[in-house]
């Protein structure tokens, strides 16, 4: 079988491929096309992102069971230096709602065939997901040339008691490296009234460790938060933001691997002055922008003109977003990418 060729050409497929033959999803890593983290200005490889959309209208083609946006050689990917990723490590943690649908992500055929259709568009450097989804997409053939991140810590369970004692039982850097992943990605929230938090700080700071040692990029997804009502709420003011920022790139015995993802504040004028407490290179996270999702592209934008900021990692948003757009709201994040882009 060629790398180019699918193990599963369906969603349906999987549960069949899955049941009959588990080593497939080993030997599709190994036959998955790497690519490195970042592109360059003068790299030379083709694009392959380029799906069979035009980005208007394109929906999500959830009614044929395929895998929609085969991907074929297209341009350069526009934006050197620069990330892309499509987030989809929700459902491990229990969160599976999007606005005012509780279960919107709970449908798995429906997330693989957004996600597939998200993978395809020119422009999408890779994802961010837990093992299982992961390796639906590999057996789809969605991985060829893309960057994957692996979610690591989803042991904090949304709305649970010990939501903060957030352990790693999702990806282990051992995991990452067998599968030849490209990436870790972990979540750290802090309530200094939570003795919850300091267990996932130790944790945080041996698994930055552990993949500085393997030499594999960690994102850092650093949060100051508190209970309201019961219910934990991140903190976004500038000072919660800043505060957050200094901790995460403190973790760890050596910050060469790290990198920061973090929210725009809930003030965006104050990103400048947040985004000064590290040099550690940033990616922004989506969260939930609720029906503006225009106030959320204007937002990001900004924020993508600072210095150490070097790409979005979006999830809900892009994937489910109100008009049912899926490639539509990809392509207008990556146009936020591209260099000089005033828009």
């Amino acid at each position: 079988m060629s790398p180019a060729t699918p193990a599963a050409p369906s969603v349906h497929d999987l549960v069949r491929l899955r049941a009959e033959h588990p080593e497939a999803v080993a030997e599709a890593a190994a036959r998955r096309k790497r690519r490195p983290l970042l592109r360059t200005a003068d790299a030379s490889a083709p694009d392959l992102n380029t799906g069979t959309g035009t980005g208007t209208g394109t929906g999500t083609g959830t009614g044929s069971g395929t895998a929609p946006g085969r991907r074929t050689t297209g341009s350069a990917t526009g934006h050197p230096g620069r990330l892309m990723i499509i987030a989809a490590d929700h459902p491990a943690r229990g969160a599976l709602a999007v606005g005012d649908r509780a279960l919107a992500m709970a449908n798995r055929f429906e997330l693989l065939q957004r996600l597939c259709l998200a993978l395809s568009r020119p422009g999408v450097d890779g994802v961010l997901a837990s093992a299982d989804v992961l390796e639906d997409l590999l057996l789809l053939g969605a991985l060829e040339d893309k960057v994957v991140m692996g979610s690591m810590n989803r042991g904090g369970l949304a709305g649970a008691a010990f939501e903060l004692d957030d352990r790693f039982t999702g990806h282990r850097p051992e995991d990452l490296v067998r599968h030849g992943f490209d990436a870790g990605k972990l979540l750290l929230r802090i309530d200094h009234e939570d003795p919850g938090s300091l267990d996932t700080l130790h944790a945080a700071a041996r698994t930055i460790d552990a993949m500085a040692a393997l030499r594999l990029p960690v994102f850092v997804e650093p949060f100051l938060c508190r209970r309201v009502d019961g219910r934990l709420r991140n903190e976004l003011d500038a000072a919660a933001v800043a505060t957050s920022i200094a901790i995460a790139s403190g973790l760890g015995g050596t910050s060469a691997y790290t990198w920061l993802k973090v929210p725009v504040t809930e003030e965006p004028e104050d990103m400048a002055r947040v985004m000064e407490t590290s040099t550690l290179p940033a990616v922004l996270l989506g969260g939930e922008v609720g029906d503006d999702l225009d106030g959320a592209y204007k937002k990001w934008r900004e924020a993508l003109r600072l210095p150490t900021v070097r790409g979005l990692v979006v999830g809900r948003s892009l994937l489910y977003p109100v008009d049912g757009d899926v490639a539509g709201a990809v392509d207008t994040a990556v146009s936020l990418l591209q260099p000089g882009r005033d828009g």
